[in-house]
């Protein structure tokens, strides 16, 4: 995105949270309180990419993974989400630094960078990804809504409609308030739940350092998709647009990493509940045929009380309306600067009319087509996690390049250690996705 905004009759416009937070750093806002609150207050202020990104990564998809995930292997996969953990922070702390150090979207650099070809072959990843990661928000928000009587195509068109409007009305501040208020919500919910399981923490606790390895395809293609859920196309496009949006400034970048940390940290713990509360009851009671997320928080009712099947189901919703709201808007981020068009949540409809109809684009079309009849839902849903670790080792490529160009990136480009563990993480991924593509053509796995 373009860091100096231009009103329709070409006058230089920032938005009022831009030009707030580009103030000489000198001037104090809080001049009576202590120097340590100024910077609890000034960094607190800088949260929010990093815990929208976080909790959005555990959208429907995302559930119905871990919830397979669980109910197929019991707590053999925690590991996957360890590994996660550590893998998410360091790719979105990249992120982070690129859109602070730059004011600019991952597709802006990409196509001054390397031209419109190459930001079209980016920008045609992210959109196929992203169109089956919305398509599985909605088919999250039916099934927890068709729990409670109803119907998937009146819960769509509510969805479609409430999301937009109230991006579209309201402001930066109040977008990501919502964002963090619905995922600190839905991670509660799936605690709760876990702890109302009575799992075996033992065990759990054990198959999270120790890798369970498997030679099946089918066991590989969890991982994949575990990882897929967790580490995402969009989710690497959004942080730095988010971060540009929000006007983050250098000197924030140690607040910002916090943030990341934090997203990253809860994002996997949810994941990680997720996975113990139906391994220790679908799992260990051998009710390994349930096929959605929806049908596992029904489940869960008589083996771990009413009140944990329906915080699943509470959570399932909540977590789909969030990535509802960020996953389109990652698509309208991604497309907007690949164009070289004007995007962002502070500006209005008149102001940035392709972003918000681009937005609005993007959910129109899930919705529609999450209502085509016969379509099977879990199948998109899950596969729409593989797609997305199939294509994100083709984004982290621009990402980790990007982040080593000093001449862009100045004193905050990578060194030595960071740029190591970034190439290091983007071949882990490839070598996954071949292990997968190998594994599903072996005779005689299962």
């Amino acid at each position: 995105m373009a860091s100096l905004r231009r009103r329709p009759d070409g006058r230089p416009q920032d938005t009022p949270e831009r030009a707030r937070r580009q103030r000489p750093h000198v001037v104090r806002p809080f001049p009576r309180l202590p120097q340590w609150r100024v910077r609890l207050i000034a960094a607190l202020a800088v949260l929010g990419p990093g815990l929208v990104s976080g909790f959005a990564d555990n959208d429907a998809g995302g559930i119905t993974t871990y919830s397979l995930a669980g109910i197929q292997f019991g707590y053999a996969l925690l590991w996957v989400i360890l590994a996660s953990q550590v893998v998410l922070f360091f790719t979105q702390e990249v992120g982070a630094r690129l859109g602070i150090a730059t004011g600019k979207g991952l597709m802006d650099l990409i196509r001054e960078r390397w031209g419109v070809r190459w930001v079209a072959f980016a920008a045609a990843l992210m959109l196929v990804a992203n169109l089956g990661t919305t398509v599985a928000e909605f088919a999250g928000i039916g099934s927890a809504l068709e729990i409670f009587g109803v119907q998937p195509q009146v819960s769509s068109v509510l969805a479609a409609v409430a999301v937009v409007g109230f991006i579209a009305l309201g402001s930066f501040g109040r977008v990501q308030y919502l964002f963090v208020g619905v995922g600190v919500l839905v991670s509660l919910g799936y605690a709760v739940s876990a702890i109302l399981a009575h799992p075996d923490w033992a065990q759990a606790a054990s198959n999270l350092v120790r890798p369970d390895l498997s030679a099946s395809p089918v066991y590989w293609l969890a991982v994949v998709g575990t990882v897929g859920t967790t580490i995402t196309p969009w989710g690497q496009g959004f942080i730095q647009s988010y971060v540009a949006d929000k006007g983050t400034r250098p000197d924030e970048l140690p607040a910002s990493r916090a943030d990341i940390f934090l997203g990253a940290l809860l994002t996997n713990l949810i994941a990680g509940f997720i996975v113990v509360a139906c391994a220790a009851t679908l799992w260990s009671t051998g009710q390994t045929q349930i096929q959605t997320a929806a049908d596992a928080a029904v489940a869960l009712q008589p083996l771990a009380g009413q009140a944990a099947g329906v915080l699943f189901a509470v959570g399932l919703l909540g977590a789909s309306l969030l990535g509802l709201g960020v996953v389109p808007m990652a698509s309208a981020y991604s497309t907007c600067e690949a164009f070289g068009w004007e995007t962002g949540v502070d500006w209005n409809w008149r102001e940035a009319p392709a972003f918000y109809g681009l937005l609005a684009f993007f959910i129109g079309f899930a919705a529609l087509f999450v209502m085509i009849p016969g379509l099977p839902l879990v199948q998109v849903m899950f596969l729409s996690q593989v797609l997305n670790a199939l294509l994100l080792p083709f984004i982290l490529v621009f990402v980790m390049m990007l982040a080593q160009d000093r001449g862009l990136m100045g004193p905050l480009a990578s060194g030595r250690v960071l740029s190591a563990i970034g190439w290091v993480s983007t071949a882990l991924l490839i070598l996954l996705s071949l292990v997968l593509v190998v594994t599903s053509f072996l005779p005689g796995t299962s």
